[in-house]
């Protein structure tokens, strides 16, 4: 407690992540990441909560909502893998037959998590092609924007590109690449993760389209990520290594990968080449 208190009077965030700093800045306590200490329940393993009818109905708002606006503006990709998971419109779903489809699509897995992982945690259970989920939701007055995870974001966000190949290879070369990296490469990684898995657009028929699961799962970024507000930069993984950003607010800087290949080779070329972490 002492050095957390120090660290904050002082401002010295310096190798923290932007979740983490947000966290220490008392932005919102569900933001600091949690350090496991014992295996996660995976696939079968889950037990799904007994949601409320409230919570359901928040599922089912959320769902209807973005379901009407990503047609024409979210990647074949991730349509395609929206399709292929079959989620409910009217329940939350669960971990367990999501996982299922998963390892049927990719040979991907699903892990129930309580909340935020500790990096460390989260890139080992990438490098293993298991994806750490939540299962709880967002709450009423959450439902244009919550800075924190929930279920909604990590299945409705997340699931449905893992069930594409060249993403799901990438996701978890970047676990493996994550766990080696140290110091300043790890936060290199770390804005890299931001800038794709969170918040990239990929090139389609001419045009920009959204893929990050930032995007896809908020109605606010649905819209913005297209719009005439934002500075969209080519693909760069050095360039995105170094961009800053931050959790709070509409993303006003996205990077436009020309493919999921493009993107797998990429960050091949870069982290295992350059910084030399594959």
């Amino acid at each position: 407690m002492t050095d957390s208190g120090a660290t904050l009077a002082e401002g010295d965030f310096s190798g923290l992540s932007a979740y983490e700093r947000a966290g220490l800045e008392g932005k919102d306590p569900r933001c600091i990441p949690i350090k496991i200490d014992a295996p996660l329940p995976v696939g079968e393993a889950i037990v799904a909560p007994e949601y409320s009818k409230a919570e359901h109905e928040i599922w089912a708002f959320l769902y209807k909502r973005q379901c009407e606006i990503l047609p024409g503006r979210a990647c074949r990709a991730y349509m395609q893998g929206l399709e292929a998971l079959q989620l409910p419109s009217d329940r939350i779903p669960a971990l367990s037959e999501l996982s299922l489809t998963l390892e049927k699509a990719t040979h991907w897995r699903v892990a129930r998590t309580p909340g935020l992982l500790h990096e460390q945690d989260f890139f080992e259970a990438l490098a293993n092609r298991l994806f750490p989920s939540t299962d709880y939701i967002r709450e009423q007055h959450e439902l244009d924007y919550t800075p924190a995870p929930d279920l909604f974001h990590d299945v409705f966000g997340h699931m449905p590109m893992i069930t594409e190949p060249d993403f799901a290879d990438f996701y978890q070369r970047y676990g493996q690449a994550s766990l080696r990296a140290t110091g300043a490469n790890r936060r290199k990684l770390e804005s890299f993760h931001w800038f794709t898995v969170e918040f990239g657009l990929v090139q389609e028929d001419g045009e920009p389209r959204i893929y990050g699961n930032g995007i896809v799962s908020s109605y606010q970024e649905t819209f913005h990520a297209l719009g005439h507000e934002v500075e969209v930069r080519p693909f760069d993984p050095e360039a995105m290594g170094a961009q800053s950003y931050e959790v709070w607010h509409l993303q006003p800087i996205l990077y436009v990968v020309d493919s999921f290949e493009a993107l797998k080779q990429g960050f091949e070329d870069w982290a295992g080449g350059q910084l030399g972490l594959l």
